[in-house]
C-alpha cells in the first residue's frame, strides 16, 4: 500500500479525532484534556513521549492563565477521568507533548510543529457545521475557531503513518504538539527546552488563512508579522462620584482615552503595521470613581523593527494617558513573535515531486498575521537548518477567530499527505541515498 492509499484509509479516524478534539476546546496552558488525548493516541506506539516540564521549559512560558481559569480546566480534566500521573505532570499549566521517532538509521533530524490550543470565543449554536453535525465545544465560551483541532489530528495521524512506514525512513523525527500558540505564548518554552536545537529541517503549516479549494497546498508562506502582546493595568484612586469626585483618580477614563489615542499612531513608510485593543475592563458601579482598568492589546509589524516602532509608540501613549489622569500604569509583555522566512528550497522540493503527489501545489502565499512557529523556524535557520511553513487549502465561509469558523474536513488528509511527502522527500532511504 502506498502512503497516499494509507492516508486515504485513515480519513475516517482522522475526522473522528478532529471532532473529538473540537469538543474539548481549551485555551493556552490549559490544554489538559487535549494533551491527554494526544498521549492516549500515541502511547502504544514505539515513540518516546515527553510531557510536563520534560516538554516545555517552565520559566519560559508566557501569558499564563489566571489561577481561576487554570483551576477550571484542570478540574474539568479531573472529572473527565484523566490519568492522575499525567495530570500531576501537567499541573500548573505545563501542557503540550513531544513525540520522538528514532528510526535507528543515520539520516536527517527533523522537527514538525502542531499547535493544540483553542480561543476564548463562544461558538455559534446554529447554522454552524460542528453544531449541526453534533460535535460543538462542550466548554462554554471557548472554541476551536482557528483550526488547531485539525492541526492536532493531522499531527497524531502523521506520527502513526511514520511509525507504520518506519522501515522506509532514516534519521529522527520530532513531533511537537505545542500549547498556547494563540497570543504567541508557547513556542518559546519549547525552543528554550532545546527541541529545535541541531535540527536539519522544520515543517509546520496552517489550515485555511486563504479561501482555497480543498487539496490545494501552498508550498510556503510569506509576510509573517512580528508581534508583541501587552497586558496593561491602570491603577487610580476610588472615590464617591457624587460626594467627593475630586478625591478620585479615574483609571477607566485613562484606559478609554488610551484605547482611542493608540489608533492615532501614524503609518510607517517601511511597511505594514498593526495595533489592536482586544479587551478593556474597568469599574465597579455607576457611582464609584473606577480605581482599576485592565487592557489586553497587541502590536504587529512586517519586520521586527516595525513592530518595535509600534510597541514604543504604544508605550509612550499609554504612559501619557496615565499621566493625564494622574493614575499609575504597568505594562507587561505576555507574548512575543518574530518575522521569519519559509524555505524556498523545501517548497521547491514539494513541488518537484508533483507527479507522485495527488494534491495541487501552488506557490507561497502571504500569512498576513503572526505565527508562534516563527520562533522555532528562526532557531532552526540560525543553526543552518531549513524551515518551511505550508498552508492547507479549504473554503472559508467564515474567517478565522469567528464564532462560525469551520473548515472542509477534506483538508485533513490533504495536509497529512503534504507533510508525509516532505518526510519521504528528506527521510526515505531511497531518496536520501541518491
Amino acid at each position: 500500500m502506498s502512503w497516499s492509499e494509507a492516508i486515504a484509509a485513515k480519513t475516517e479516524q482522522l475526522t473522528a479525532l478532529r471532532r473529538k478534539l473540537h469538543q474539548i476546546a481549551e485555551p493556552g496552558w490549559c490544554e489538559y484534556q487535549t494533551t491527554a488525548a494526544i498521549v492516549s493516541e500515541l502511547s502504544e506506539l514505539p515513540v518516546t513521549i515527553y510531557t510536563g516540564t520534560d516538554a516545555v521549559e517552565s520559566s519560559a512560558r508566557m501569558g499564563l492563565p489566571s489561577a481561576e481559569e487554570d483551576a477550571y480546566f484542570f478540574q474539568l480534566a479531573e472529572k473527565a477521568g484523566l490519568e492522575p500521573a499525567l495530570l500531576e505532570r501537567m499541573q500548573g499549566g505545563h501542557t503540550g507533548a513531544v513525540a520522538v521517532l528514532d528510526t535507528g538509521k543515520p539520516g536527517p533530524d527533523t522537527a514538525l510543529r502542531f499547535d493544540i490550543d483553542a480561543l476564548p470565543i463562544t461558538e455559534a449554536a446554529a447554522e454552524h457545521f460542528p453544531a449541526d453535525a453534533g460535535f460543538p465545544s462542550r466548554h462554554p465560551g471557548y472554541m476551536h475557531a482557528c483550526g488547531h483541532d485539525g492541526h492536532t489530528a493531522i499531527g497524531v495521524e502523521l506520527v502513526k503513518l511514520c511509525v507504520e512506514n518506519v522501515d522506509q525512513l532514516t534519521g529522527t523525527l520530532t513531533f511537537l504538539f505545542q500549547p498556547a500558540e494563540e497570543g504567541s505564548r508557547g513556542a518559546y518554552a519549547m525552543v528554550e527546552k532545546g527541541w529545535l536545537d541541531g535540527k536539519d529541517y522544520f515543517f509546520s503549516g496552517h489550515i485555511g488563512i486563504h479561501d482555497l479549494e480543498v487539496g490545494t497546498i501552498a508550498c510556503g508562506t510569506e509576510r509573517f508579522l512580528a508581534t508583541t502582546k501587552l497586558d496593561v493595568t491602570f491603577t487610580g484612586v476610588s472615590a464617591h462620584a457624587g460626594v467627593d469626585p475630586a478625591a478620585g483618580k479615574n483609571a477607566l477614563l485613562a484606559a478609554a482615552s488610551a484605547a482611542i489615542q493608540l489608533q492615532a499612531i501614524p503609518p510607517h513608510r517601511d511597511g505594514i503595521i498593526r495595533l489592536n485593543v482586544g479587551k478593556l475592563t474597568a469599574g465597579e458601579g455607576r457611582n464609584i470613581i473606577p480605581e482599576r482598568a485592565e487592557m489586553m492589546m497587541e502590536t504587529r509589524g512586517e519586520t521586527n523593527e516595525l513592530n518595535n516602532y509600534m510597541e514604543e509608540e504604544a508605550r509612550r501613549i499609554l504612559t501619557a494617558c496615565a499621566d493625564m489622569y494622574g493614575v499609575e500604569v504597568t505594562i507587561d509583555v505576555v507574548g512575543q513573535g518574530s518575522t521569519t522566512e519559509s524555505s524556498k528550497a523545501i517548497g521547491a522540493k514539494l513541488s518537484s515531486w508533483g507527479e507522485q503527489f495527488t494534491k495541487r501545489v501552488i506557490g507561497p502565499l502571504p500569512l498576513g498575521g503572526s505565527e508562534d512557529a516563527a520562533l522555532m523556524m528562526n532557531r532552526v535557520r540560525e543553526q543552518n537548518g531549513e524551515a518551511a511553513y505550508l498552508l492547507y487549502g479549504t473554503p472559508l465561509p467564515y474567517g478565522h477567530h469567528h464564532p462560525k469558523f469551520t473548515f472542509d474536513e477534506g483538508v485533513l488528509p490533504a495536509a497529512v499527505e503534504a507533510l508525509a511527502q516532505l518526510v519521504t522527500t528528506y527521510h526515505e532511504k531511497e531518496r536520501v541515498s541518491r
